[in-house]
Order: structure tokens, then C-alpha cells, then sequence
């Protein structure tokens, strides 16, 4: 079945868009948990946290692209979690991706209270546009999936060196677009 019959489903409110959603996306979502989590049980939760998310937003929302829209979802509903497990503890090496972008976007830099979520999101957007598509598709791998270096480097064919060295450059960039753009300073 084609994501946009299961989008018909949802709006129709037939229960069995979910089963093809699981069937369909299933070990996608639970991959995408598992990335940020490092934890099964806590990933099957956010995988079926998922189905639930997606269908109290079909409708209103009618996504175009299906993939990405569970994605994020799994995303934030792991991401939410893994903060909700962690807090009051430092997070764990598990974690590590996203302490590795600490040094470009801080709480110390006060890039939260200095502009909004959605104009850095813009901002990083554009960052990425002026990038490869290699050096893209790394960065995206890395800290939207969580993916490990060593998954980035067989999925995509790259060296593990490669792979390390295009994050390091990528994150070294990306601080000094931010510094340019007024979002951080050293």
C-alpha cells in the first residue's frame, strides 16, 4: 500500500492506517528511537507513541511526504523521552551526537532565548543548502537520525575517517555561519 492511501485512511479515520503504518514504517520509527535511546524498551514505546502522534495529526495535517513526518515525530517523542530519562544526569556516551553539536548551539549562548526555534531551524537549513550533498546527507545521518559514525560509513560508503573528519568540519562551519548570522558568540 502507498503512503498516500494510507493518508486516505487517516483522514477517513480507518483504524487500519495504523496497521499499515507499523507494517510499513515500523522498524523505521523503531530505528530512528533506538538511535537516540540506545534503550529497546523505551524505543518500542516511542515507536507506538508514533501511531498514536500520527493519527490525532491526520487530520488536520496532510503530509506529503509520510516518511518524513513519522520521522520527526519518532524524533521529538525520543528526544522527549531521552531528556525525561536524563534529567538532573549528564547524558550518557550513548548521547554523544548531540553533545557534539554543544559546542556550535549552547544553552550558553543563549541561542533559545536570543531568537526563536523556528528561525534557527532556518537558519541551519540554509547552512545545509550551502553544503555537499554528501556533507548533508553526514550531518542529517548524525544528528537528525542519531545515526553512529560507523552506520553513516557503510550506509553511505564512506570511510570511518571520512565520516568524522566531514562532521568535525561541518559542526566548525556551522559555528562560524551561526557566529555570522548573530545566533552565537564565542
Amino acid at each position: 500500500m502507498d503512503d498516500k492511501q494510507i493518508i486516505e485512511m487517516y483522514l477517513q479515520r480507518n483504524q487500519d492506517a495504523v496497521l499499515h503504518t507499523q507494517q510499513k514504517y515500523g522498524k523505521y520509527c523503531y530505528k530512528i528511537a533506538f538511535n537516540i535511546l540506545k534503550n529497546f524498551e523505551d524505543s518500542s514505546e516511542c515507536e507506538n507513541d508514533t501511531y498514536i502522534e500520527t493519527w490525532n495529526a491526520i487530520p488536520p495535517h496532510n503530509p506529503n511526504n509520510f516518511l518524513a513526518f513519522l520521522a520527526k515525530i519518532t524524533r521529538r517523542l525520543s528526544i522527549n523521552k531521552l531528556r525525561n530519562n536524563t534529567a538532573k544526569k549528564r547524558l550518557s556516551n550513548d548521547s554523544v551526537c548531540f553533545e557534539e553539536l554543544s559546542e556550535c548551539i549552547s544553552d550558553k549562548s543563549e541561542v533559545y532565548d536570543s531568537i526563536e526555534v523556528e528561525e534557527l531551524k532556518n537558519i541551519i537549513e540554509k547552512f545545509l543548502k550551502k553544503r555537499s550533498a554528501d556533507e548533508r546527507n553526514i550531518f542529517i545521518c548524525r544528528y537528525f537520525y542519531a545515526d553512529s559514525v560507523t552506520d553513516i560509513s557503510e550506509q553511505l560508503g564512506f570511510s570511518h575517517s571520512k565520516v568524522k573528519t566531514t562532521l568535525h568540519r561541518s559542526r566548525k562551519a556551522l559555528k562560524g555561519y551561526l557566529i555570522k548570522e548573530g545566533v552565537f558568540s564565542e
